[in-house]
């Protein structure tokens, strides 16, 4: 234990540190290493989700650190990188660009139109692949030294980078992934690294064996069909059916354990804010009405790590440019990386 730990008081005030929680880690003492993403170059309807990460960062020093379900989790240690503003700043101007392509197609028009989008796109593609490597590279160095890892995004397409550095690391792992949406499209709007499309990328990945989804209910027939052809190695839990079940008097530990059921030992957790209900994240970059409470989102991660899993990595996108919205994204990271430490220990 450092000098910095021992004289911490974890009932005290947070310092302003530039860390989440103003914790007094760095990327050395700390077990879990938080990326920021702040990439929402593809959203195609609200804006803000780039500055997720900093509203997260904010929001984070007024949660006091005791933690139900792991009361001594903190002292494992989390250390959040500063923000890269290269990354933002490519953000900023790739966004405007991406706006003339999905104007250009909401008018039924081609690209090839005049003016000519076609390499608009393609730059945007590359842009898409070089911030996927920058975290891939950052990711793998983190877990070849011992390293737990999170993402915070951006939008959904933020941790793709990730999901392909865990893949060097384990042969088989699924993902649980809580959303509002399938994001199983094909390059939706021809963007190949959209928000819609990180699943479809994601199974692209072949030790990606099983990928559980949880409280969809805005799909396209397309998605649907493809999770219906995945040979069950996609598993989708419906928000109608999900509170079907729940009306006609089904718990909701035994929906649960069902999810759970379908998933392996190592289990990635992938959490769109736009799974929750509304009311949570308002601001998030595409709202549907229904979704989970945080409560039941925290049953379903609680009775994975009852069940032996371990978490060995997780995400949470999507999450809006609003102090409300950060307040409630902080309290997710924090509980992730709670129930990660713990199902890392847990026998």
């Amino acid at each position: 234990m450092n000098n910095q730990l021992q004289d911490y008081n974890p009932s005290g005030i947070a310092e302003i540190n530039g860390n989440l929680l103003g914790l007094p880690f760095d990327y050395d003492s700390a077990n879990l290493i938080v990326f920021a993403v702040p990439w929402e170059v593809t959203v195609s309807y609200g804006a803000g989700t780039a500055n997720g990460p900093q509203r997260i960062l904010d929001a984070s020093l007024q949660i006091d650190l005791f933690d139900f379900d792991h009361p001594d989790g903190w002292k494992q240690g989390i250390f959040m990188l500063e923000i890269p503003q290269d990354i933002l700043e490519k953000n900023n101007y790739y966004r405007q660009e991406a706006a003339k392509i999905i104007e250009r197609q909401a008018e039924g028009k081609a690209l090839t139109d005049t003016p000519d989008l076609t390499s608009v796109l393609t730059a945007i593609n590359q842009a898409g692949e070089q911030v996927n490597q920058w975290l891939f590279t950052q990711c793998q160095t983190a877990i070849n030294q011992g390293k737990q890892v999170a993402v915070i995004g951006g939008d959904h397409s933020s941790p793709l980078g990730y999901f392909q550095a865990l893949a060097t690391k384990y042969e088989n792992y699924g993902i649980l992934h809580i959303d509002a949406h399938a994001d199983l499209r094909d390059a939706y709007e021809e963007f190949e690294f959209s928000h819609a499309s990180i699943m479809f990328n994601a199974m692209k990945i072949p030790q990606i064996s099983k990928l559980v989804q949880v409280a969809i209910r805005d799909i396209c027939q397309d998605e649907v069909d493809i999770i219906n052809n995945s040979n069950e190695r996609i598993i989708a839990y419906y928000e109608p059916t999900i509170k079907q079940k729940l009306y006609s008097g089904i718990t909701w530990i035994d929906l649960c354990q069902e999810i759970i059921s379908h998933l392996p030992e190592n289990v990635y957790i992938s959490f769109d804010v736009d799974g929750l209900d509304p009311k949570l994240c308002p601001h998030t970059g595409t709202p549907v009405p229904g979704g989970l409470e945080l409560e039941q989102a925290y049953c379903l991660f609680r009775e994975l790590v009852n069940s032996g899993r371990k978490i060995i990595g997780f995400d949470i996108c999507e999450v809006g440019d609003a102090e409300w919205d950060g307040n409630v994204g902080a309290r997710i990271v924090y509980k992730l990386a709670n129930l990660l430490f713990l199902s890392q220990t847990k026998i």
